[in-house]
């Protein structure tokens, strides 16, 4: 009874928190709310903070529904233009679709600290997308405000070295997504003469990383992730630095989801590079192949393939598949992928090359290789027994793939990608 009692309690006074948060919006939205902006903010903000998870779907529900547009005056005013298409007209237009939800967040951004709040705002409503499809565009607001104030022009390039803070240095350990960090030797390691790591900040979060990217300057184009990351390793010296190989990329701010960050950090970094080490011939990445194995283990399938290209394909995966004894998941560890014979390498780098090269253009393609070859990177080489760690063989049956950055040919790559079609060197294509 007293727990019923109890729970009771905490349900009026959640129902209370939250009442007092949407009056804290409207009085924010006001014109007295424009006057006091950082006031109301901060407590609008606090009381955000403070509600339970259940109150947060609830307050996003209220955003949906209390601060859209009205559709009567959508209606009025596009009929005022196709009547009449006047600039004065269209100003009108644009004014009543916009929703009332962006301004309360332009609010909430002027006050100290509301940049980074709007984005720990979105990272709670991501978390709830899938199951509150209705929300959308309450996530579109969010994303269109995003995306705009953390345009690449406002973001900072910082090379992040041994010397920088010590929260700064935790935050990278924490935050690497793609090769674990395994603690302060391996971080140092990875931040020696022959490595870079550089990281996007934001003025009103500069003490956060925004996305980073790890570089190993190496005399050649790399095909095992391992000796990268070998934290036992001796550093090279500059007279070898001849390639430039993007071997990790993280993102550190979960609200800032499909923002686009990466693509013009590897830009940047690059060209940074390119100034500070002129003998530097090329640009590559060594990238893992996150959705290999499960498009494999779904039957490899690739659209619009000629009935020749679509037999080849049936053809590797006949012969992978008896190489693994019937059970492809044969082919995810190890010991199994080194025991491989020729044959069975064979048609894995065919499966590959098909993945990358013609289903990347799918919906449902491969995460990084769109990334890559979305930013303009051409498919240069495959590598079998890349990543040979737990991770790699069970993700991508130990496969890595090298993606070369032409800075000359960056554009026109892109360009050939939106229009479906994967810039790739002949060693790949003829394997297709």
């Amino acid at each position: 009874m007293l727990e019923e009692l109890k729970s009771a309690a905490r349900k009026v006074g959640s129902e209370r928190h939250l009442r007092g948060l949407m009056i804290d919006c409207k009085r924010l939205l006001s014109e007295r709310g424009e006057a006091n902006s950082v006031a109301i903010a901060r407590d609008l903000v606090a009381r955000f903070s403070g509600l339970p998870d259940e109150q947060r779907a609830s307050f996003f529900e209220r955003l949906s529904r209390d601060f859209s547009p009205d559709p009567r005056a959508v209606l009025h005013s596009a009929q005022a233009y196709a009547a009449e298409p006047s600039a004065r007209n269209l100003a009108a237009l644009t004014q009543v679709t916009e929703p009332p939800r962006q301004e309360l967040l332009r609010r909430i951004n002027r006050s100290p600290g509301g940049t980074s709040s709007i984005v720990a705002m979105r990272r709670a409503l991501l978390a709830r997308m899938s199951t509150q499809p209705e929300l959308q565009a309450v996530e579109a607001d969010f994303l269109h405000l995003l995306s705009s104030w953390f345009n690449p022009g406002f973001l900072q390039l910082q090379r992040v070295d041994w010397n920088a803070p010590a929260q700064l240095l935790e935050q990278i350990i924490r935050h690497e997504a793609v090769h674990e960090i395994d603690g302060w030797d391996d971080l140092r390691r990875r931040l020696q003469p022959d490595r870079r790591c550089f990281a996007f900040f934001h003025p009103q979060l500069p003490s956060e990383p925004l996305i980073f990217v790890e570089v190993a300057l190496l005399p050649e184009m790399p095909n095992a992730i391992a000796p990268l990351i070998d934290k036992a390793a001796a550093p090279l010296l500059p007279s070898q630095f001849k390639v430039a190989a993007f071997y990790s990329i993280s993102n550190c701010q979960p609200g800032l989801k499909g923002v686009s960050l990466g693509n013009f950090l590897i830009k940047r970094v690059a060209e940074e590079l390119k100034r500070e080490l002129p003998q530097l011939k090329s640009f590559c990445t060594l990238s893992p192949i996150p959705g290999f194995a499960r498009w494999l283990r779904a039957g490899a399938a690739c659209e619009g393939l000629s009935k020749a290209r679509a037999e080849r394909l049936a053809e590797a995966r006949t012969a992978l598949l008896a190489e693994c004894g019937g059970d492809l998941d044969r082919a995810s560890t190890a010991t199994a992928l080194r025991s491989l014979k020729p044959a069975g390498t064979q048609a894995l780098l065919r499966l590959g090359a098909f993945y990358l090269g013609v289903h990347s253009t799918e919906a449902g393609g491969d995460p990084v290789a769109r990334f890559h070859l979305d930013n303009g990177a051409r498919l240069e080489r495959l590598n079998a027994l890349g990543d040979l760690s737990a991770k790699g063989a069970k993700q991508s049956c130990g496969l890595m793939v090298n993606y070369l950055y032409d800075l000359q040919k960056i554009e026109a790559h892109h360009e050939k990608f939106t229009h479906g079609e994967v810039a790739q060197a002949r060693a790949i294509s003829a394997l297709t």
